[in-house]
């Protein structure tokens, strides 16, 4: 654990970087939009992006963004002039919630579409399974999303088009953000329960007269958890980058559609903080994989150490 702690430090400074240089790359002047552009005067416009440090040289500017971020300082928002780190917790729990119930979808759906279509290949059952996840990696989240208010929302009624922050709210969001990693855990459950059937193991429990559920769900679906456990880690990240997009269209009020919002505003200190602490939260969800893996298969602990 300490091994992966230190390894995460080169990480999120090459996180801050390409932070840095990816919003300075962005056309357009943060003074210019704060002052609403054609409303002020270039002598207003240079004042306040002295006042703002932005006529320093780009490297200066690095390192006072890095000084601040070991502080736990992430700066001060230019357009409301609050702290970042203020600006993105109170908005941190709304894509929390929504990321945590992506992959709950995710988990629910593809988990025994996976268990079904492996233990039975070649079936029915495995070939609507095969459908739906080919329907899942084919069709892009926020199309889906699109069908789905189109569907649910405008055409039966069922569900809110905009997310009102009830439960209900959130169903249509989370299932157009999980509906893709779900198809994904079906291919891969999948695969991995017809190979595990084929494993000597399972021969022998079938042979000690252990029942297909025993087989099934004591025997293969453990040993298939553990690449299904570190695929659901990896698409956390994923899912916490998708968030910003779904947010937009389901008018979410999350740190996604706040990251959107602030880099067509360019406000610098916004995006920089919001990109490191997504950073950091996708280093911190690897780390917890690990240690989850390694509480399943001690092997993996023993690999690591030695």
């Amino acid at each position: 654990m300490l091994r992966r702690l230190g390894s995460a430090v080169p990480v999120v400074l090459g996180i801050t970087l390409v932070a840095f240089l990816l919003i300075h790359a962005i056309p357009g002047d943060p003074a210019s939009v704060i002052l609403f552009g054609a409303n002020a005067s270039p002598a207003q416009i240079a004042a306040l992006r002295t006042q703002l440090g932005l006529d320093r040289p780009l490297p200066t500017q690095y390192l006072d963004f890095l000084g601040q971020l070991v502080h736990g300082d992430l700066g001060t928002s230019y357009l409301t002039s609050n702290s970042v780190a203020h600006e993105l917790l109170s908005r941190a729990p709304s894509t929390i919630v929504l990321a945590v119930a992506a992959i709950a979808v995710a988990v629910v759906v593809g988990v025994p579409l996976g268990l079904a279509a492996g233990a039975r290949p070649g079936t029915v059952v495995d070939q609507v399974a095969r459908g739906i996840s080919f329907l899942g990696v084919a069709i892009p989240y926020f199309f889906l999303a699109l069908l789905l208010v189109l569907l649910l929302s405008v055409r039966l009624d069922w569900l809110p088009a905009i997310d009102d922050g009830t439960p209900k709210g959130l169903i249509l969001p989370a299932v157009s953000l999980g509906w893709g990693y779900a198809a994904i855990l079906t291919r891969l459950v999948r695969g991995r329960i017809i190979e595990e059937y084929r494993s000597e193991y399972v021969r022998s429990a079938r042979a000690r007269g252990c029942g297909e559920w025993r087989v099934l769900l004591g025997h293969a679906l453990r040993n298939s958890s553990i690449p299904a456990i570190t695929t659901i880690g990896l698409q956390f990240g994923n899912i916490l980058t998708g968030a910003a997009i779904t947010e937009v269209i389901f008018g979410r009020a999350g740190l996604g559609s706040f990251l959107a919002t602030s880099i067509s505003n360019k406000n610098i200190p916004v995006v920089q903080g919001a990109i490191v602490v997504i950073g950091i939260g996708y280093v911190l969800i690897n780390l917890a994989v690990d240690l989850v893996v390694g509480a399943v298969d001690p092997r993996t602990r023993l690999a690591g150490a030695r």
